[in-house]
């Protein structure tokens, strides 16, 4: 993977959204997440944890899921999501 050279993890905090905004998933830095969908906010909210370019997903009812960052873009389980640009 082009992400992992130095064995360190990826940096994954922010904000994360698919190319249409429909989903939105928020990656804080105290190992929590916040998925917005459409017009629901926190549709889906629990912890992940890094190991290199991988995340693996605990939501707060217990589901689990897996992503990973390839060339900047994160693959979480069906859904390709892309690291919303903060910049002005």
């Amino acid at each position: 993977m082009t992400e992992q050279t130095t064995g360190e993890n990826v940096d994954v905090v922010g904000m994360w959204v698919t190319a249409d905004g429909h989903i939105r998933q928020e990656l804080r830095a105290d190992g929590r997440y916040d998925e917005a969908r459409g017009t629901r906010a926190s549709a889906y909210t629990g912890s992940y944890t890094v190991t290199g370019a991988h995340l693996d997903y605990v939501d707060d009812t217990g589901f689990t899921a897996t992503g990973d960052i390839r060339d900047g873009v994160l693959y979480h389980e069906h859904l390709v999501l892309y690291r919303e640009n903060t910049g002005s």
